[in-house]
C-alpha cells in the first residue's frame, strides 16, 4: 500500500503540472451547469413569452369582419403578412404563422355553410410551430361561439352540441415534468468525467511512453498491478473531481434561471447532489480504466487520442438511446455502463425511488470492467514492446 500511495501521489502530482489543460477543465466543469440551466431556461423563456404574445399574423382578414371581430375581442393584434410570407417562413426569417382567409368567408358563414380558413406555417420553422397549438385553440372558440349562437337562435340548449366532459388528469409530479425540460443534464456530466479523465488517462500511458519515462518507471522494484492501481487512482480521482465540481454547478446555476416555469419545477439540492456522485463514482472507474487500457496500446500521445475518438463517440452514443426510446425504461438499460448512469440519473431529477439493486447492478458492472481493463493494462506493461 505504501508504494500505491508513491504511485498514486506521483502521478497526481504529474497531472496537475499541467495546469493550462487542468485548469481549462475544472473552469469548463464549474461553468457547465449555470451555463446549460441559463441557455435552457432563457429558451423556455423565450417559449413562454412568445406563447404568452396575443399576436397573429393575417392575410384577407378584411374578407371576415366576424372573426376580425371575435380575435380583437380576444385582445389580439393582429399584423399584415407581407407579401412573400411563405418564402419567409421557410427561411425562418417570418416567426408566427399565417392566418389566411378566403373572400368567401363571410358569405358563407352567413349561409351556414363551412368557410375554410388556412393556418400556414413550416414545420422546419420552430418559431412559427411553436404558436400552431396556441392559435389554433383560439379558431376552435370561434367555432364554438358561432355554433352555440346558431343553435341558441333555433331554441336549442347550448349543451346539446356537448354530449361528455372531459377533465385531463396529469399523474406526473413537478420534479418529473421538470426531468423532461432538464434531460440533458446527465449528458453533460457524464461528458465531463470523460473528458476529465481522458487527458490525465492518455498522459500517463501514452504520454508517458512518448517521453521515454514509462521505461524507467517500470525498472522500480514495484510489482505491475500496484503501479497500474496507482495510475489509475490519480486519473479516476481527476475524473471524479471535475464530475463532482460539475455536478456541484448546478446549485448556485439554479440562482440563475430566468424561466419562472422551470425555476419552480425544478429541484436540485444537496439530496439530488449525493444521488448523483453515488451514481458516477463507479463508472468514473471504469472509464479510467478503459481509457488506460485504450491508450497502453499507443506509442505516441497523439495516437491515443485518435484512438480515444472511438471511446468519446461510444460514450456520446449510448445516453441517446434512452432519449430517443419511446418504450421507456428497459431492464437492460442497468446493465450498460453509461446508459446505465444515464438512465439512474434522470430518476433522481424525476423524484423516483430507487432500490438497492438499482444501485448495485450499474455499479458491479463498472468495477468488472475496471478489473478486465486493469488487468490488461498490467500485463501490457510487464512486456518488452511497452518499453
Amino acid at each position: 500500500m505504501s508504494r500505491f500511495w508513491i504511485v498514486l501521489v506521483k502521478e497526481l502530482v504529474d497531472a496537475l503540472r499541467d495546469r493550462r489543460t487542468l485548469f481549462t477543465v475544472l473552469i469548463s466543469s464549474v461553468a457547465m451547469g449555470p451555463l446549460v440551466l441559463v441557455l435552457l431556461s432563457t429558451m423556455i423563456g423565450n417559449i413562454e413569452k412568445r406563447a404568452d404574445a396575443r399576436e397573429m399574423v393575417v392575410m384577407g382578414l378584411q374578407h371576415a369582419p366576424t372573426l376580425r371581430n371575435y380575435l380583437e375581442r380576444q385582445t389580439f393584434t393582429l399584423t399584415e403578412a407581407p407579401a412573400d410570407f411563405e418564402k419567409q417562413l421557410k427561411d425562418n426569417k417570418l416567426g408566427d404563422p399565417v392566418l389566411v382567409v378566403g373572400e368567401t368567408f363571410e358569405a358563407e358563414l352567413a349561409a351556414g355553410e363551412v368557410p375554410v380558413v388556412e393556418l400556414v406555417t413550416a414545420s422546419a420553422n420552430q418559431r412559427a410551430q411553436a404558436s400552431v397549438g396556441r392559435l389554433t385553440r383560439v379558431l376552435q372558440g370561434f367555432n364554438q361561439e358561432q355554433s352555440m349562437l346558431r343553435i341558441s337562435t333555433r331554441g336549442m340548449a347550448p349543451g346539446s352540441l356537448q354530449a361528455m366532459a372531459v377533465q385531463e388528469r396529469d399523474l406526473s409530479n413537478a420534479s418529473a415534468r421538470a426531468a423532461q425540460l432538464t434531460g440533458m443534464l446527465p449528458f453533460f456530466i457524464l461528458m465531463a468525467v470523460l473528458y476529465g479523465c481522458l487527458a490525465a488517462a492518455l498522459d500517463t500511458t501514452a504520454g508517458e511512453r512518448e517521453r521515454g519515462s514509462l521505461e524507467p518507471l517500470l525498472m522500480n522494484p514495484t510489482g505491475r498491478f500496484t503501479l497500474v492501481a496507482g495510475k489509475w487512482g490519480a486519473v479516476a480521482a481527476i475524473g471524479w473531481l471535475i464530475g463532482a465540481l460539475g455536478c456541484l454547478s448546478f446549485l448556485p446555476g439554479q440562482w440563475l434561471l430566468r424561466s419562472e416555469t422551470l425555476a419552480a419545477m425544478f429541484r436540485y439540492g444537496w439530496v439530488e447532489l449525493a444521488g448523483f456522485l453515488a451514481v458516477l463514482t463507479p463508472l468514473v472507474g471504469a472509464l479510467a480504466a478503459m481509457l488506460m487500457a485504450l491508450a497502453i496500446r499507443c506509442k505516441s500521445f497523439k495516437e491515443a487520442q485518435a484512438n480515444a475518438a472511438v471511446m468519446l463517440t461510444l460514450v456520446s452514443f449510448l445516453p441517446m438511446l434512452a432519449m430517443f426510446n419511446q418504450e421507456g425504461e428497459q431492464p437492460w438499460h442497468l446493465t450498460v455502463p453509461v446508459l446505465a448512469q444515464f438512465t439512474l440519473m434522470g430518476r433522481v431529477l424525476r423524484g423516483e425511488a430507487m432500490g438497492v439493486m438499482d444501485y448495485l447492478i450499474p455499479a458491479a458492472m463498472s468495477v468488472v470492467i475496471a478489473a478486465l481493463a486493469l488487468g490488461y493494462v498490467a500485463r501490457q506493461l510487464s512486456r518488452a514492446a511497452v518499453k
